[in-house]
């Protein structure tokens, strides 16, 4: 289905209703459309969920649809320059050069990497998992391992399902103990979605709930809280045991809770009983005192929740403060009730599909380690590529994606991509990573197709469907990631999701479609849409109907939020909480075991990262018009450290680790603790002109050519992108701002 646009009258603009499909918000949007092209987009003001927390990002989404430097047509490269190609010869090419590849060296000399807008689509990841089960390739690496690997690893210890994620029921909460996130600037999203979370918090607030925020950043949000915890940068987990130790030896979990829905209490008493509370507070530098009191008054509350984001999950402990953040909550009663936790089970049934599909068990063949929600870690691919053997990954596809700006090191990672013998970019134009491309294939914008989010559903924080509407017409030649693959698994001759018969399904609906005149016959997502409506679940006892989306293209909410669906819903053998699955406890006891961090010789500060309202990973980061200034990033130091060195704000200075350097400019605050030099992340991409008649654009420096790839959380995979140990020092000579080092 394509819905079709809303007309004001004769001659009038049409104006398309949908959502924004930049991050989990999916705020709607009412999106002015004259002869095909954009004008304006603006908040749906009509849509009863999702519209609250709309920002530039979402306002100025045509910039990347109209960018001067879009790829319109698939481009081979040749010699140093790159020329239009068509479909057909692409498709022939890269799947010629793949079979080659496959049959020397084995499957899994295939790799591919996908980026976070490959999740904000209903068909691209499906299709992409499809093409690459037919192949038989394990070497798939994701841009969860950057960032989000901590959550789900937690997810499946303690629920059963790596995507039983809770939600937070911000109206009833009366203690927000908010962890390593800044709402305020970043909305209350993560693998959930609450619109217009911190300004309902805040409304809270004003009722007299406590708002917490630790964070080793006075943050936007710590502005406005009651209490700000600056913790130690990779500390979090001290903090975190710190909490349930005064919780469980003062004897206020929520007994019941404790006895009758869970498992493992006496290893988590066990544990807690090992650790010594001056320690942890010494560990995290939270005074014993803040720590006792945070505790009390956290377990006495009515409603009450803990918030891990981001900022917990980037370092080498992320995993343990994760599962701390969920402890606490589910040993004071917070799960499944007014003001905590609780579980949204959505119109689909997302953990049932997610434990019918066939996830590949593998380990890295350089580093041993295995996938982490499905995939491997992005630290791990510099080295399976560039590390002689059979098995070494020598092609790889990107599919919206840019790992050598979103992970570590990316230096070493450009250097291996220069080696590959085929690399294919699936995007909208040729950034960092795609700077050694053989091909460049052109992708369709969310504006530009339509979505049904179905499988996030249970990720809204009350019940609520929208249908994504096509805005605009596509570029004539740019294709949908999902087509790309099904016609690379055909070219192949290799089933799509091992299913024999399926590609010549797909082959004999298009040659219909063809025949008849009729584009409708034609297989599409829209397929999958329906069948996804068709099989939904009842909310609030009411089917969702495929009438229900088309009647109303602002969206649905389905009825009021539920509890009692959490323990339904566990995956776990005995249907109850895994309080201390054995991984994590091991974890524990090793970081309780090791000395108190100490910062190397040379390198004295930790490099921490920061959000800003319209700043979003490196796809976003590159457009101008979010940034009228076209400063790009600047290095956040302490006032305190920055007199000591002799830097002023706005001096240039030199940041600089064991694996890189970058050169930008200062900004003196007191709002990073004593130490902390924040640096924002997914900056410093250069957007090319694969035609080569004009130079690289760039904004900013990409900080994360700073962080090693190893040590990485040997839990999530995730190496300490935001407490790498780094060295700053004011640059003698003012010079022109560098595209940092990567080899040109």
């Amino acid at each position: 289905m394509t819905a079709s646009p809303v007309v004001d009258g004769p001659g009038a603009t049409d104006r398309v209703y949908t959502f924004c499909r930049y991050c989990l918000a999916a705020c709607g949007v009412e999106v002015t459309v004259e002869g095909n092209r954009v004008t304006k987009i603006a908040a749906d003001k009509q849509n009863p969920h999702s519209w609250q927390d709309f920002c530039a990002k979402g306002r100025n989404a045509q910039q990347l649809v109209e960018h001067p430097r879009r790829i319109l047509a698939p481009m081979k490269r040749v010699g140093d320059r790159y020329v239009a190609a068509g479909w057909d010869e692409a498709i022939a090419d890269i799947s010629a050069r793949l079979t080659a590849l496959i049959a020397t060296d084995g499957p899994d000399t295939v790799g591919a990497y996908y980026g976070n807008p490959a999740g904000f689509s209903s068909s691209n990841l499906i299709f992409l998992n499809g093409w690459l089960d037919g192949i038989g390739t394990r070497s798939r690496y994701a841009v969860g391992s950057v960032d989000q690997n901590a959550l789900h690893v937690v997810a499946e210890a303690m629920y059963g399902s790596a995507i039983m994620v809770p939600v937070s029921d911000i109206d009833a909460c009366d203690y927000f103990l908010l962890v390593g996130t800044n709402p305020a600037v970043s909305a209350w999203n993560w693998v959930e979605t609450v619109p217009g979370g911190w300004r309902r918090a805040l409304q809270r607030q004003r009722g007299g709930a406590k708002i917490v925020v630790v964070d080793p950043l006075r943050t936007e949000s710590a502005d406005l809280a009651d209490t700000h915890i600056a913790v130690r940068p990779g500390q979090d987990w001290a903090l975190l045991l710190a909490l349930v130790k005064v919780i469980l030896d003062e004897g206020l979990e929520h007994r019941q809770d404790c006895a009758e829905r869970v498992n493992g209490m006496g290893e988590l008493r066990a544990l807690v009983a090992a650790a010594d509370l001056d320690d942890l507070a010494a560990r995290c530098d939270v005074p014993r005192a803040l720590i006792q009191d945070t505790a009390r008054d956290f377990a006495a509350a009515r409603g009450a929740m803990v918030v891990t984001r981001t900022g917990v999950s980037l370092h080498l402990a992320g995993t343990v403060g994760e599962w701390l953040g969920h402890v606490l909550n589910v040993i004071t009663g917070r799960m499944d009730r007014p003001g905590g936790r609780r579980f949204e089970p959505g119109y689909v049934d997302a953990l049932r599909l997610a434990g019918l599909a066939k996830t590949p068990e593998h380990r890295n063949r350089v580093s041993g380690r295995p996938m982490v929600a499905g995939a491997h870690s992005l630290s791990d691919l510099a080295n399976e590529i560039a590390t002689p053997g059979r098995g070494r990954i020598r092609a790889m596809v990107i599919d919206a994606g840019n790992p050598v700006v979103s992970g570590p090191d990316g230096a070493a990672l450009d250097r291996a991509f220069q080696q590959l013998d085929l690399l294919v970019a699936i995007d909208f134009v040729q950034r960092e990573s795609h700077r050694h491309a053989h091909w460049l294939l052109p992708a369709v914008h969310w504006l530009e197709r339509d979505d049904l989010l179905a499988l996030t559903s249970n990720m809204h924080d009350e019940p609520f469907v929208q249908y994504g509407a096509q805005a605009v017409q596509p570029p004539p030649e740019a294709r949908p990631e999902w087509r790309i693959f099904a016609d690379l698994a055909i070219a192949m001759r290799t089933p799509l999701f091992g299913v024999r018969g399926l590609n010549g399904f797909l082959k004999a609906t298009a040659a219909l479609a063809r025949l008849t005149r009729r584009p409708g016959l034609a297989f599409s997502p829209a397929w999958l849409d329906r069948l996804m409506i068709a099989t939904s679940r009842k909310v609030n006892g009411r089917r969702l109907r495929w009438r229900d989306l088309v009647r109303n293209p602002h969206g649905l909410v389905l009825g009021p939020r539920e509890y009692g669906h959490f323990t339904t819903a566990l995956r776990t053998a005995d249907k109850l909480i895994q309080l201390a699955p054995a991984e994590l406890v091991a974890r524990t006891r090793e970081l309780l075991a090791a000395p108190h961090p100490v910062a190397p010789r040379g390198y004295p500060f930790q490099l921490g990262n920061r959000r800003h309202r319209h700043s979003m990973n490196s796809y976003l980061n590159e457009l101008p018009g979010l940034h009228p200034g076209g400063r790009g990033n600047r290095v956040l130091m302490n006032s305190d450290d920055a007199a000591a060195l002799g830097v002023a704000d706005g001096d240039r200075v030199s940041v600089f680790s064991a694996v890189g350097e970058v050169e930008l400019e200062a900004e003196i605050s007191d709002r990073p603790r004593r130490g902390l030099l924040v640096l924002d992340h997914g900056w410093g991409s250069r957007v090319f002109d694969p035609r080569g008649s004009e130079p690289a654009q760039s904004h900013g420096v990409n900080r994360n050519l700073l962080i090693d790839a190893n040590p990485v959380d040997p839990l999530s995979q995730t190496p300490a992108l935001s407490s790498g140990y780094v060295g700053v020092r004011r640059c003698a000579v003012e010079r022109a701002p560098t595209l940092a080092s990567y080899e040109v």
